[in-house]
């Protein structure tokens, strides 16, 4: 599993062996149980991530207790409210195992002595976490100006892995819609893949929307 966490930071940064084998010295595997959290709103984020099963999401609650789902973080990707790590400042929002989960993570002293060590450590995984922020802001402004349909089809596109492995609520959360209405727009989905397989039986069914 260490070498997808070095697969990720050859794609951003430059390491050589020995650089690469001090960091893989500072992580340690956790596990977290679905509905724990592995960094909470209020409290100081004092770890980094890498997911290698499961998956999270980012979550914030309003007054009343409603909730709504930001993000989901799947396999081989950090995970870490970058701004309460860097700045010791508390976490503005949740992130919570959705499924049980398995990760290697690293502390905030071994963080900062790798930063000290290895120039391009640090850089890297800021280079990692503004993409990973431009990607959700781009998302988020995908979902403002779309409907409750287009919005689940997009993220049947981008993530087709996962809306079998998430709850209906958070979807529904992250879509801006009510479960109800998404499932009616589940079952409207179904039926033009029905529909679209019998009229073309031999293919050119979008199968990222066809889904069980």
């Amino acid at each position: 599993m260490m070498e997808a966490i070095v697969s990720c930071l050859l794609q951003n940064g430059r390491f050589d062996l020995q650089e690469l084998d001090s960091i893989k010295s500072r992580f340690v595997s956790q596990t977290i149980s679905k509905g724990g959290y592995f960094s909470e709103a209020g409290k100081i984020a004092r770890q980094v991530g890498f997911v290698t099963s499961g998956i999270f999401r980012v979550c914030t609650y309003d007054q009343e207790g409603e909730e709504f789902t930001r993000a989901f973080v799947d396999e081989n990707r950090l995970i870490v409210d970058y701004n309460s790590f860097t700045n010791e400042i508390p976490c503005r929002a949740f992130i919570q195992a959705l499924t049980d989960c398995e990760l290697f993570v690293i502390g905030r002293a071994d963080f900062i002595e790798l930063s000290g060590a290895i120039p391009d450590w640090e850089p890297t995984i800021s280079r990692i976490m503004l993409s990973t922020m431009m990607r959700k802001v781009t998302e988020a402004g995908a979902l403002l100006s779309s409907d409750g349909k287009q919005r689940y089809e997009t993220f049947l596109e981008r993530y087709p892995g996962l809306v079998n492995r998430i709850p209906l609520s958070a979807l529904a959360s992250y879509l801006g819609v009510t479960q109800s209405s998404l499932s009616r727009i589940r079952k409207i989905s179904e039926r033009f893949c029905l529909f679209a397989k019998w009229q073309n039986p031999c293919g050119g069914v979008r199968l990222d929307l066809c889904h069980k």
